[in-house]
């Protein structure tokens, strides 16, 4: 559906500095900086969408003395960032709100995300007596398969997989705050990561990250507001597992991207960069392909010689993405396609970016996808 609210604010904490303060006052000081970015006062947010299983509202609510009148969880796993934009403009447009916060707070070095993460998903009787019997309980695991099938499917070099990672490490590392910043990556080093599901090594994965990233979505279209062009969501032909899934590689963002590409009578080709969900490298090759970037099968030959770096054809998580930015269940990329259509990324920076699209990836091949548009569009 076509919107005209806007991402008015947004913030987030340092990434690359070891934190060792909690993720409740972490989500703060990125919510009093979104506030400020938007050049409002924190109680003024009168709606509030957190992430499920991570910080709640209600702690923001106690710590800046809100009184929401619009509360709502989406609980579809790191496809919420990019659907929360969804439901925000909903709120706002109808009235039911005038700032919606969305917001992640993390402490990924205590482990216990790590440790909750499987009840999230789910199908849990399947999963309990089927799946963690024989070894498959992780996410790494359960998402190798998809990349194993797409490689029998239509093949796939281990070096197309150690682009997305220096890609992202490349971008990170003109991008201050990220987690990997300041950390060379090369070709000899990812190939040399220690295997851990099979394709996945090391640089395959994503981080585990101390953050907070916060964004503030209105009804208002000031000079620095980016609009929120389109949104929307789908889920695979079976939500609660992949295994049976016909087509096999089909996911969620199949469906959501045909419909912003309907909604807004545009393609991939008018997209001047794109902020893919990059929980592991094969999912940015995945997700370029079901949202129509690259014909199936032809990932390969988009993200080869830099076509997915800055000047490429499509440069690819600018902010260096969940592999080498920072875990922030998909908000950071929402944060960074922002702050490019804002032409506040310095060394990073996308020349004239006026639109761009961002996908979500969540549970079991949830999706979401939004295109946002600079003041220009």
């Amino acid at each position: 559906m076509s919107m005209k609210a806007c991402v008015t604010g947004v913030g987030n904490t340092e990434y690359r500095k070891q934190i060792n303060r909690s993720a409740e006052v972490l989500a703060v000081e990125a919510v009093v900086a979104a506030a400020a970015d938007a050049g409002i006062d924190p109680q003024q947010i009168d709606g509030l969408i957190p992430y499920p299983g991570h910080i709640g509202d209600d702690v923001i609510q106690a710590a800046l003395s809100l009184n929401p009148r619009f509360r709502a969880t989406i609980d579809m796993g790191g496809c919420g960032a990019v659907s929360a934009l969804r439901l925000a403009s909903m709120a706002v447009l109808s009235g039911a709100a005038n700032h919606v916060l969305l917001f992640r707070g993390l402490k990924g070095s205590s482990g216990a995300r790590k440790a909750d993460r499987p009840s999230f998903l789910p199908g849990q009787p399947f999963r309990r007596h089927l799946e963690y019997v024989y070894g498959m309980n992780t996410p790494a695991q359960r998402y190798a398969v998809l990349c194993q099938r797409y490689k029998h499917e239509y093949g796939l070099d281990r070096r197309t997989l150690g682009e997305i990672a220096l890609a992202a490490r490349a971008h990170a590392n003109l991008n201050p705050i990220a987690q990997m910043h300041g950390r060379d990556l090369t070709m000899d080093d990812y190939l040399a990561g220690r295997m851990i599901a099979d394709p996945y090594t090391l640089f395959d994965c994503c981080l585990e990250t101390d953050g907070a990233s916060a964004v503030i979505v209105s009804a208002r279209n000031d000079a620095r507001d980016i609009r929120i062009l389109s949104v929307a969501e789908g889920q695979g032909a079976s939500p609660d597992d992949t295994s049976n899934r016909e087509p096999f590689l089909d996911i969620g963002l199949t469906q959501a991207a045909n419909r912003v590409w309907n909604d807004l009578g545009m393609g991939p080709e008018d997209m001047d960069a794109a902020m893919i969900y990059d929980c592991f490298t094969f999912e940015v090759l995945h997700q370029l392909e079901e949202a129509g970037f690259a014909g199936h099968g032809e990932g390969a030959a988009l993200i080869a010689d830099g076509g997915i770096r800055l000047g490429g054809k499509l440069p690819v998580n600018t902010h260096g993405g969940m592999l080498s930015e920072a875990h922030q269940a998909g908000l950071n990329h929402v944060v960074e396609a922002v702050r490019q259509l804002r032409g506040e990324c310095g060394a990073r920076q996308v020349e004239n970016a006026r639109l761009i699209a961002v996908t979500g990836w969540g549970q079991l091949g949830d999706g979401s996808f939004a295109v946002l548009g600079g003041r220009n569009v």
